[in-house]
């Protein structure tokens, strides 16, 4: 069996130094990724809510128009 050295052991540990470095490079750019996807994530829910509430706005203002049409039509005597 080989014997271990200090500098054998020194090598080693400089590799997986390296490696490791690496890892936390590129789980620097998950976390940024994960960041924008989060922006991205709530434009798009800010963008929904706005088109929610806007629907539900021509929704009241139809409502008001078929109350008002109906009104007409029995005044008229149309039905």
């Amino acid at each position: 069996m080989a014997e271990i050295s200090p500098e054998l052991i020194y090598e080693v540990l400089k590799s997986v130094q390296a490696r490791l470095a690496q890892v936390d490079g590129k789980v620097d750019e998950l976390k940024q990724d994960m960041q924008a996807l989060r922006h991205s994530h709530n434009g798009l829910r800010h963008e929904i809510v706005g088109i929610h509430t806007e629907l539900g706005s021509i929704h009241a203002t139809l409502v008001r128009h078929e109350q008002r049409l109906d009104r007409i039509e029995r005044r008229l005597e149309l039905n």
